[in-house]
């Protein structure tokens, strides 16, 4: 009986001692892997860091990639809205500087994260607007979650390296006469001028992007 006790012992704290070992290990293992891009939406984006491309769709129900960055010198991802006040204020003026700054090689991407608003209204949003760029409709808030966008509008610029470089207001006044400072404008032509933009965060304000449950 008392060899069996000392062998049930032995190989209790053999146990015991291989459970710790894989324990450690699998810790280590997870402290040493690097952050490893979601299938479509990629790692969560943070400023000064590579942005995973993705897809989304159009209001057709067409996928349609957000990627490629080094195909136009900036990428500007803009998080829009069709019942927000706010954004609606803005609208003319993100066509005109889309228009406007087509011809310098920026691309402009409008995404609707908004579970109320459907993706035909979206489309039909889009076609009053005149909006010459494509809005997709991210269901489930997916990007937006990725993003950390919390209102509409806010903007993304992506650099040709397709690293973030700027988030935050298109500008710092709902009001298009009290506008002071042009962030969004600011930011591209800094990196069209081959400088990294300053400010590269500001604050955006406008109507919270209502979620999924």
């Amino acid at each position: 009986w008392d060899r069996t006790y000392d062998y049930l012992k032995a190989i209790v704290f053999a146990l015991a001692v291989g459970a710790f070992l894989l324990a450690a290990y699998s810790a280590l293992q997870t402290q040493n892997t690097p952050a490893v891009a979601d299938a479509n939406f990629g790692v969560t984006v943070a400023l000064d860091k590579p942005v995973a491309e993705f897809s989304l769709p159009d209001a057709s129900g067409k996928s349609v990639k957000v990627g490629d960055f080094d195909s136009s010198r900036a990428t500007v991802i803009a998080f829009i809205a069709t019942r927000c006040p706010v954004s609606l204020d803005y609208d003319a003026r993100l066509k005109a500087l889309s228009d406007s700054y087509r011809s310098k090689g920026v691309r402009f991407f409008g995404i609707n994260s908004n579970k109320q608003e459907p993706a035909d209204e979206m489309g039909e949003h889009a076609r009053e607007k005149g909006f010459g760029f494509p809005v997709l409709k991210d269901a489930g808030n997916k990007v937006a979650d990725k993003f950390d966008a919390h209102v509409t509008p806010e903007i993304y610029v992506v650099n040709a390296k397709g690293v973030l470089v700027y988030k935050g207001h298109f500008d710092d006044s709902r009001d298009a006469s009290k506008v002071k400072t042009k962030g969004l404008q600011l930011a591209l032509d800094a990196i069209l001028d081959g400088k990294s933009p300053s400010p590269k965060e500001t604050r955006a304000f406008g109507c919270s992007i209502k979620r999924v449950n």
